[in-house]
C-alpha cells in the first residue's frame, strides 16, 4: 500500500473480541460481522487499488442502534469508519485495521414523500436512483444524478457532496440537501435544517454536505424534488479537435445558456463507451459533446437553433439532435457507463476528480496528453465540461511492476495542474485518501489547522474516518481548543501519520 494511514492501537486490537461481544449486544442477530472471509467484501471501497480488512464491521439498522455504537466507541477509544455503498472513488470508506467499519447498508427505507412541500425524507442507504423512481408517477424527480446513481447511495452523496451530468443546471448534493439527522461521535442524535429551504443560525447543512465522514454519521436525509422538465432534448455534436470542442462550451455558457447538463468525451473515451453501449457514437472525432437543454417546449426549439450556430461557428463536423426520449436516454447512457466502458480495454485505471476553469479546458488538456507520454500511461478523458469537473481515467496494469505507482504519479501532477490553472483539487469524488497528501498543493497550514479545528468541535478524539482528508492528523489540544492539564494532554492516545 502506498498510502500511509495512522498506525494501529495494539490495545484496542488486544480487546477485538471484548469489543465484538459488546458490539452484538447493541446490534444483535446477523448485524455484527468479523471473520475474514466475510469482512472481505468491506475492505476496498470504489479505489480497490487499496485494501485492508477493517477490525469488525457493523451493520445497524435504526438510529438508535448507530447512536448507541457510536457512544461505545467513544468511550473506549475506538475508531469508526462509516460506510454506504462503497462507491467511493478516493477512498473515503477505506476502513482501518483498528476500527470499527460503520455499514449503513440497512437504512434503505423512504420515510416520507411530500409532494406539498416538494421533498423526501429518507434513510441514507436509498440509492440516488430509487429515489427519483419513488416520486416519478407524479412527475418529479431528484436532480443530482452521479454516474453511479444505481448503486451509490444518498448519504454517500451527502459526505462527498456527489454532483452528476445535470449538476451544471440544478446543483450538487448541497444545493438540493435540505436537511438531515446526524449522529455525532458522542452518541449525541441531532437535527439539522428541514423542509425549508431557509434556516436560522449558521449553514450548517452546508458543513456537514462534503464532509465525508469526519463529523457525524448521518442517518435521515431531506432532500429537494423538482417537477420534471416539460420537454428535455439532447444534442452530440462532435468535433475534429478536443480544444474546438473546449471552446464550444465557453461560448455556450458565454452566451448565457445553461445547459441541463453538458458533457465531453475524448476519442478513446467515445470508442471505449461505444464498443459497450451502441448508442451511436460518432468514431471519427477527436471530441464529442453531449448537450442537454429542457424547458418548454418554445423554448427549448429556440435554444436548440442558438446552440447548433454556435457549434458550427467552432468548427463542428457532426451535429444530431434526439427525435424522442428513448434516443435522449441513449446518447446519456454511453457518457453514464464510461467508466465500465473504459475497464473492458485496461486491467486497471484511476478516476481522477479536478475542477479546473472552464477556459482552462483546452491548456489542461494539453497538460494531461503531455503527462501521458511522459508516464507512458494512456488516459481516457471524461469532463463534466460545463462546470469544469475533469475525470481523466489512467490506465494501467497493476500486475505489471511500478505501472500503480506511475499511474499515481500521472494523478497527482493532473491534480497539481488543476490547482496551478486556478481550480481545485476535487469536484465531487471528495479528497478521501486519494487527495489527502495533495492538500498541501491548495491550502497553507493556517487554512488546513483552522479545517481542523471545525473537525475537533464535533469530533474531538478524532475517532471518526482518522487518516482521510488532513495530510498530518493534529491533536485538537494543538489546535488552541483544548488545554493541556498538569503536562498531559487530554487524549495522549491519538495517533499521529
Amino acid at each position: 500500500m502506498a498510502i500511509m494511514m495512522p498506525e494501529a492501537d495494539r490495545a484496542v486490537l488486544k480487546r477485538r473480541d471484548e469489543i465484538v461481544a459488546a458490539l452484538r449486544a447493541i446490534v444483535p442477530g446477523e448485524g455484527v460481522i468479523d471473520s475474514t472471509a466475510e469482512m472481505r467484501a468491506y475492505e476496498s471501497d470504489g479505489l480497490t487499488a487499496y485494501r485492508q480488512p477493517p477490525m469488525v464491521v457493523v451493520l445497524p439498522d435504526t438510529t438508535e442502534q448507530v447512536a448507541k455504537v457510536l457512544k461505545y466507541c467513544h468511550e473506549q477509544g475506538i475508531k469508526v469508519v462509516p460506510r454506504g455503498s462503497g462507491t467511493s472513488l478516493s477512498g473515503g470508506a477505506f476502513p482501518i485495521a483498528d476500527g470499527v467499519l460503520l455499514g449503513l447498508g440497512k437504512f434503505k427505507r423512504i420515510r416520507e414523500i411530500d409532494f406539498d412541500n416538494r421533498v423526501v425524507v429518507t434513510e441514507p442507504g436509498v440509492t440516488n436512483l430509487a429515489i427519483s423512481q419513488a416520486v416519478a408517477h407524479a412527475g418529479f424527480y431528484y436532480a443530482p444524478d452521479p454516474s453511479s446513481q444505481i448503486a451509490c447511495s444518498i448519504g454517500g452523496n451527502v459526505a462527498e457532496n456527489s454532483g452528476g451530468v445535470h449538476c451544471l443546471k440544478y446543483g450538487m448534493t448541497t444545493n438540493n440537501v435540505l436537511g438531515c439527522e446526524i449522529v455525532l461521535m458522542t452518541g449525541e442524535i441531532l437535527r439539522i435544517g428541514g423542509k425549508s429551504a431557509e434556516n436560522a443560525g449558521y449553514d450548517l447543512m452546508g458543513i456537514i454536505t462534503g464532509s465525508e465522514g469526519l463529523l457525524g454519521v448521518v442517518t435521515e436525509v431531506t432532500v429537494r424534488i423538482l417537477q420534471k422538465p416539460e420537454t428535455a432534448r439532447a444534442l452530440m455534436v462532435g468535433f475534429a479537435q478536443v480544444e474546438a470542442a473546449g471552446e464550444c462550451v465557453a461560448r455556450i455558457i458565454g452566451s448565457g445558456i445553461i445547459p441541463g447538463g453538458m458533457e465531453m468525451m475524448d476519442k478513446p473515451a467515445i470508442h471505449a463507451a461505444e464498443a459497450f453501449v451502441h448508442a451511436g457514437y460518432p468514431l471519427d472525432v477527436e471530441a464529442l459533446l453531449i448537450i442537454e437543454l429542457d424547458g418548454p417546449g418554445i423554448e427549448v426549439d429556440e435554444l436548440i437553433k442558438r446552440v447548433e450556430a454556435i457549434a458550427k461557428g467552432c468548427g463542428s463536423v457532426t451535429l444530431q439532435i434526439s427525435n424522442s426520449e428513448t434516443e435522449r436516454n441513449l446518447f446519456w447512457a454511453g457518457r453514464k457507463a464510461a467508466f465500465p466502458a473504459v475497464g473492458r480495454i485496461s486491467p486497471d485505471y484511476l478516476c481522477m476528480d479536478g475542477t479546473i476553469p472552464r477556459g482552462a479546458l483546452p491548456k489542461a488538456l494539453t497538460r494531461i496528453r503531455e503527462l501521458s507520454e511522459k508516464y507512458g500511461l494512456g488516459v481516457a478523458n471524461v469532463f463534466h465540461a460545463g462546470d469544469g469537473n475533469l475525470h481523466p481515467l489512467i490506465l494501467y496494469d497493476a500486475n505489471k511492476p511500478g505501472e500503480i505507482e506511475k499511474a499515481e504519479a500521472f494523478g497527482a501532477d493532473i491534480l497539481r495542474c488543476c490547482v496551478e490553472l486556478g481550480g481545485v483539487l476535487t469536484g465531487e469524488h471528495g479528497v478521501g485518501i486519494e487527495k489527502r497528501d495533495l492538500m498541501g498543493e491548495m491550502f497553507s497550514e493556517i487554512d488546513l489547522n483552522q479545517q481542523q479545528r471545525l473537525k475537533c468541535a464535533f469530533d474531538a478524539q478524532g475517532l471518526l474516518n482518522p487518516g482521510k482528508v488532513f495530510p498530518t492528523l493534529h491533536r485538537c489540544a494543538e489546535l488552541g481548543r483544548m488545554h493541556i492539564h498538569a503536562g498531559q494532554l487530554a487524549f495522549p492516545d491519538l495517533p499521529r501519520f
